[in-house]
């Protein structure tokens, strides 16, 4: 092989990263060429409705996976916290990379933290995640969708649509925009999503030549915290519409993980937090969520198949 064909969105972050991911092959192999192949998706073109409206961030992919499918491109850069735990058939993710900042950020051009919002401030997002951990900390708050990319939905602050908004910290840093932040949101008192501020590369299943080049930038440490956190959410069948969040950390051989699901409309939330193996995640990530189950979860899931 002589190029290596990245399908990417073609938000500016989705550009950076895949850049990112480019750049990191180019050094890991000498003489590789690497190029994008942007590509528009659904979840991109729709900004007028919530995502869990239509269809979850699974549309962020779709598109992508089909070129990979009809051989127009040979990989593809993805935020892994809007990857599905379950990658559709004949897929893979041979690579997750170092993971960055894990928060969320609490941004505003007057106030320095949720805290110091009025009563009665307008908070721009469109997470149900957020949104309920927002209505756990503010139920007086006024909350209201925010969609675009990550310019986009600064311009909308900026413009006085919103006395704060929600991003993650990672994307802000990435795009060079980290003194937008006031300030972090933090764990255990605030959650991420599941893998957030980690990039993973999704190739084609029966292409090991493929996978064998994006495997050098596999991060080991990364990959083990984010298969619990994933796993926590697979066993909860959590998505874009459940605000569940989780964030798993290591120390040694001990792998930890904090998990919430909760409720978007009034803020109830149930947590659990787990230790174990740092070689068997996923069942870290069955042990919290059967731990949040146990305290009622259930009644913020949607009902199981």
């Amino acid at each position: 092989m002589t190029t290596l064909r990245i399908a990417t969105r073609k938000s500016p972050l989705a550009l950076w990263q895949s850049e990112h991911v480019a750049t990191a092959l180019r050094a890991a192999h000498p003489g590789l060429l690497v190029e994008l192949v942007p590509m528009s998706t659904r979840g991109d073109e729709v900004l007028d409705r919530p995502l869990a409206a239509i269809g979850g961030k699974g549309l962020f992919l779709k598109e992508l996976e089909v070129a990979m499918l009809r051989g127009e491109a040979d990989c593809a850069v993805h935020s892994l916290k809007d990857v599905p735990m379950d990658l559709e058939p004949g897929f893979a993710l041979p690579a997750i990379l170092e993971r960055a900042d894990y928060a969320d950020a609490f941004i505003s051009n007057r106030f320095e933290d949720i805290g110091s919002l009025p009563q009665g401030a307008v908070v721009g997002t469109s997470s149900l995640r957020r949104q309920a951990q927002l209505r756990a900390l503010r139920p007086d708050l006024q909350l209201r969708d925010l969609r675009g990319n990550v310019n986009t939905r600064l311009a909308k602050l900026d413009a006085g649509d919103y006395d704060a908004i929600v991003l993650a910290c990672a994307g802000l840093h990435r795009l060079g925009l980290g003194d937008r932040i006031r300030s972090r949101l933090l764990v255990p008192d605030w959650l991420p999503a599941p893998a957030q501020g980690a990039i993973a590369i999704e190739c084609r299943d029966d292409d090991p030549a493929i996978a064998a080049l994006c495997a050098a930038l596999d991060h080991a440490p990364t990959r083990t915290c984010v298969e619990a956190e994933r796993a926590m959410n697979r066993a909860l069948h959590g998505s874009c519409h459940v605000p569940v969040a989780g964030y798993a950390a290591l120390d040694g051989d001990a792998l930890s993980l904090h998990g919430m699901v909760g409720c978007a409309e009034d803020g109830r939330s149930v947590r659990a937090f787990s230790t174990g193996r740092a070689d068997d995640p996923a069942a870290v990530g069955r042990d919290v969520a059967e731990g949040l189950l146990r305290q009622g979860a259930g009644e913020f899931l949607p009902p199981r198949d």
